[in-house]
């Protein structure tokens, strides 16, 4: 089926990258099973159908039959007579403004006179008060350890 789809891509002169994103599924999706890694779901060609309408699932899925339901139209076959008259499109003629502009000054609008409200006088802060606490006893010393460089230490009390 890898190959199947690799035709259709190219028939249709699509990238990868613009199939997936034209059947809304994750582009390397795409890539995978174009490479034979994955094989596709359901939903995958449910999509393919959806989105394009002319092309025979069963040929997609299985190679039987061909690539599209119906052949592409071919153009319409005119019987032979009088050539249609040209049609002549009107030609543009711009305004007498465009040919000929005016330069004006650039109209700056007004701003509107905005009055603040003065703010009322800020009062100093004040540091919050920290609770009076007793005096403290002055510590003592119960130990001290010397550690030497050849690892050995002395416990002193």
């Amino acid at each position: 089926m890898n190959d199947r789809l690799l035709q259709f891509l190219n028939a249709e002169n699509l990238s990868q990258s613009q199939f997936a994103d034209s059947i809304n599924v994750a582009r390397a999706s795409v890539s995978h099973i174009i490479a034979g890694r994955n094989k596709p779901g359901f939903d995958f060609i449910e999509s393919m159908a959806k989105a394009y309408p002319a092309l025979n699932i069963e040929w997609i899925i299985t190679g039987k039959g061909k690539m599209y339901k119906t052949a592409p139209l071919a153009a319409p076959v005119q019987a032979p007579g009088p050539a249609p008259a040209p049609v002549q499109e009107p030609v543009f003629q711009p305004a007498e403004e465009e040919i000929f502009p005016v330069e004006r000054e650039p109209e700056i609008p007004e701003k509107p006179s905005v009055q603040i409200p003065e703010k009322p006088a800020e009062q100093p802060r004040k540091a919050p008060e920290k609770p009076v606490q007793a005096p403290r006893q002055p510590r003592q010393i119960t130990k001290i350890i010397v550690f030497y460089d050849d690892n050995t230490f002395q416990e002193l009390k």
